[in-house]
């Protein structure tokens, strides 16, 4: 492996650190730039070992983890095993789970459509049909629909919003928070507010989705933490699999192809429940584009 390769790989949680750094106290700084520093000694230490060798609790190290990308410190311990394993044994770095950066892009898309597979089926294991029914039931009714998503699942969330706009619903996508909470503040009985957050933390889409619960609308979480917070303003949770992580395969590109399975189940099962309805609008919007298809 080129040892500029090693470099670049071996930078990363440094770089991260960096990057996450000014938003991070000084004591959670501390644990950050110990594990960037020492990935193979930190990987040794348990949490309170690790608080210990810092300066700091354990509450402080957990929450370093979580601001570092990782549910909790028995994750990022297992990170830091990994990377320090690769260093020392001079294999190739691993991308994802499985592809290391010289892979042939043959074997890439083979292991990429691998992990996609692996994900849709997870995520199909672990959806609740029943939840999944009563958010398809309360949309198929609602006089109308907003979708809260920032980032990559604010993409999840238009693609819903599109889909669902072509069979005649009213449904609107908000990425922007400011908007999103004052369309929120409309919402009423007879409405849905859907939020789209794979770490179900996400404070912009959260608050938009609380301010909707509050005033009485239906509210479904589409999420990969169905323990966060964005699950106490849901009525209806939808789980997506929360998909194996690594530096360049992070939760942006993992969560995806999961949210947008279970999107796509909600869109279908409403389609279904409104066809008489539906199928006019479908065919009248592909008709409306007809034209542009055949220059």
């Amino acid at each position: 492996m080129p040892q500029e390769v090693k470099e670049i790989f071996g930078s990363a949680l440094a770089a991260k650190v960096r990057t996450l750094g000014p938003s991070m106290t000084r004591s959670m700084q501390r644990v950050a730039e110990a594990v960037a520093s020492d990935p193979a000694g930190c990987a040794a230490l348990t949490v309170t070992g690790l608080a210990e060798r810092t300066g700091t609790s354990e509450a402080t190290v957990v929450r370093t983890a979580r601001i570092l990308g990782y549910p909790g410190y028995r994750d990022l311990r297992l990170a830091l095993a990994g990377l320090a394993a690769q260093q020392q044994s001079g294999r190739s770095p691993a991308i994802t789970t499985d592809i290391a950066v010289d892979d042939p892009i043959a074997d890439v898309v083979a292991k990429l459509a691998y992990d996609e597979q692996q994900t849709l089926a997870d995520t199909a294991a672990g959806l609740d049909t029943v939840q999944l029914g009563a958010a398809v039931a309360a949309t198929a009714s609602a006089r109308r629909i907003d979708v809260y998503g920032v980032g990559a699942s604010g993409l999840v969330a238009q693609d819903l919003t599109q889909k669902l706009l072509r069979i005649g619903l009213i449904a609107q996508a908000h990425s922007d928070p400011h908007l999103a909470v004052t369309n929120a503040v409309q919402l009423r009985s007879g409405d849905v507010a859907i939020a789209i957050t794979h770490s179900g933390s996400t404070g912009d889409v959260i608050e938009p989705l609380r301010v909707a619960f509050e005033h009485g609308a239906t509210t479904v979480a589409i999420t990969g933490r169905p323990g966060g917070a964005v699950a106490q303003y849901a009525d209806h949770v939808l789980t997506t699999s929360t998909a194996r992580e690594s530096e360049l395969r992070p939760a942006a590109m993992s969560s995806r192809t999961s949210q947008l399975l279970v999107v796509d189940c909600l869109f279908v099962g409403v389609a279904q429940r409104t066809y008489d309805t539906a199928a006019p609008a479908l065919a009248a919007s592909y008709e409306a584009l007809a034209h542009r298809h055949r220059r």
